[in-house]
């Protein structure tokens, strides 16, 4: 419930204050009021719209935007809401757009562990009902993002009318590749050594740092970034529950969320799909190897691609792994397309 101040009727001191009483006895409403919108240069610093979960805990969206379908943007692994910014403004003009933190990311509280795929999907069906967002959605995924938007599709077949996956990662990843180019090709090991330094730093409240193993851990200063953006950047990696939520994100990416899209519907219908790989992913690999890579990569796209009888793979040149920034455009026309397919 949210009060105004032009709500009609006589004022009534009493009453008003016996509804307030019942609502300070009830469970928090799903929606938390806004503050009044900062200037758009420090946005990102506040968070958007926060809805309330049954268990309390609060999402972040960012929403933008009016027109159906709802474009739904999930970050790959370690990114908030905030990676988009390419991408949703111009989705904007013609979409609803809603980027979202997952648990512990940004300004969404942190989650109970583990943080497989299940339970990202789960919060943001509930994040999406406590704002009173409907679909029908079109979901976008980029990396990690890919597998948890399909696990959300699998929560809401009927709303869900397209997709589009971004460099998407693939469902037991570690053993597709090692198949294919022997033990530890897909191994996450490296990733998780740095960001366990970056929670042991920051559990012993020592970030920033000068120590070049930890420099990574903080954002590096920008000269151009508003003093409260940065202030809003340093404070998330200050807190040990930002690199708790990732290295359990991490740490289920090949084994429980893996398996829990194994264990889901193998096929789409004809539900249009985009399936949007990088041609530049691998680029800095030596020969001959990085052919190899890159068609096995390719051939792993094309495999989600073809379990929709309307799914379409595409390599898309000029672009590395971070496609929501050197190639924008690509995931743009990538969302109208799927539209006018799902129309």
């Amino acid at each position: 419930m949210i009060l105004g101040p032009h709500a009609r009727g006589r004022w009534r001191p009493a009453a008003f204050a016996a509804a307030l009483l019942a609502l300070a006895a009830c469970r928090p409403t799903p929606i938390e009021a806004q503050p009044p919108a900062p200037p758009a240069a420090e946005a990102s610093a506040y968070p958007g719209l926060l809805a309330r979960l049954p268990d309390g805990r609060r999402i972040n969206l960012r929403c933008s935007g009016v027109g159906a379908p709802t474009v739904i943007l999930e970050s790959g692994h370690g990114a908030t809401s905030l990676a988009w910014s390419r991408v949703q403004p111009e989705l904007a003009k013609t979409h609803r757009v809603c980027a979202y933190d997952r648990a512990g990311y940004g300004f969404s509280d942190p989650g109970p562990t583990p943080r497989d795929g299940a339970a990202i999907a789960r919060d943001l069906d509930r994040a999406l009902r406590a704002a009173r967002i409907n679909g029908p959605f079109i979901l976008v995924g980029h990396s990690a993002g890919g597998l948890y938007v399909r696990l959300f599709a699998n929560r809401r077949p009927r709303e869900v009318v397209g997709m589009v996956l971004v460099e998407t990662s693939v469902e037991h990843q570690d053993r597709r590749f090692a198949d294919l180019l022997g033990p530890g090709a897909a191994d996450l090991s490296p990733i998780r050594a740095r960001l366990e330094r970056c929670l042991t730093a920051a559990e012993q409240r020592a970030l920033p740092s000068t120590d070049p193993a930890l420099t990574r851990c903080t954002p590096a200063p920008n000269p151009d970034r508003p003093p409260v953006v940065q202030a809003a950047r340093l404070a998330e990696a200050q807190r040990p529950s930002t690199w708790r939520a990732q290295i359990s994100e991490l740490d289920n990416l090949w084994t429980r969320t893996s398996d829990q899209i194994s264990r889901g519907p193998q096929s789409y219908g004809d539900l249009p799909i985009i399936v949007l790989t990088a041609g530049d992913a691998y680029a800095t690999a030596p020969e001959p190897g990085r052919s190899v890579i890159r068609r096995r990569w390719a051939e792993l796209h094309a495999e989600i691609a073809a379990r929709s009888t309307r799914g379409e793979a595409r390599v898309v040149e000029g672009s590395g792994h971070m496609m929501i920034l050197d190639r924008p455009e690509a995931i743009i026309d990538a969302v109208k397309y799927v539209t006018r397919r799902a129309g």
